[in-house]
């Protein structure tokens, strides 16, 4: 039964472990999910992998990036940002309460992601034929699930994430963890990319959908709230 609900996942961490940047939520990766699907009927909860305190990457609050999508009205929301500063973890949650899953990206979900608590309650989701979805480094989220089947949830599946190439031109290729594209490929997922990097992607995989970088949050929340609404005719 739909419950018109859909749960988004933040990251904790608030900087990288080999060097000095600081790093947390991409914010527009929340906000302009977040917008377009309260537009469109849908409830939002904000949970991490630790609960509470929601650090935000120091990068996406540049002028420019604010002002993508109306992000700088949020920033400016004190009743929408408080809502960082008291998310739930994620072993509060019950995946019936959800039509969707949302993993947003930013960084420091490279370094909290990929444990097996967050694995499980995504193979739940999507064992369950609800949504799963992911921006940008938000596809770390889909790394470690394995699902009843004992396959991998990327295994053989069309995604999409934040490209090597995007990695180097961030200058972020020297403080990651991992490569992000090799570790889905390494999964055996079909992976692609856009033409050009950072130019908006979404790939749609049944309920399975991905975006590949900031760009796409606003296209992977049209295509959450069309294949949901879809389920509901």
């Amino acid at each position: 039964m739909a419950t018109d609900r859909i749960l988004v996942i933040v990251t904790n961490a608030g900087e990288y472990e080999k060097v000095g940047y600081r790093t947390g939520l991409w914010l527009g990766e929340l906000t302009h999910f977040y917008d377009y699907v309260t537009e469109h009927g849908f409830t939002v909860d904000i949970a991490s992998p630790a609960g509470g305190f929601v650090p935000i990457d120091p990068e996406s609050l540049a002028h420019d990036v604010l002002a993508d999508l109306g992000t700088d009205r949020r920033y400016r929301d004190r009743e929408f940002m408080d809502l960082l500063d008291r998310t739930r973890s994620i072993g509060e949650v019950e995946v019936e309460d959800y039509d969707a899953i949302y993993f947003t990206g930013g960084h420091g979900v490279m370094f909290d992601f990929g444990g097996d608590d967050l694995g499980a309650l995504t193979a739940a989701f999507h064992d369950s034929g609800r949504v799963v979805s992911a921006v940008c480094h938000g596809p770390v989220g889909l790394l470690n699930v394995p699902l009843e089947s004992g396959a991998a949830l990327i295994a053989g599946r069309r995604v999409t994430g934040f490209s090597w190439p995007e990695e180097e031109a961030a200058q972020r290729a020297d403080a990651v963890p991992f490569s992000l594209q090799d570790e889905l490929v390494k999964l055996g997922a079909d992976y692609s990319t856009a033409d050009e990097p950072f130019g908006p992607y979404v790939v749609t995989d049944g309920r399975l959908i991905t975006g590949q970088n900031p760009a796409s949050a606003r296209g992977v929340a049209e295509a959450v709230v069309a294949t949901l609404k879809g389920e509901q005719r």
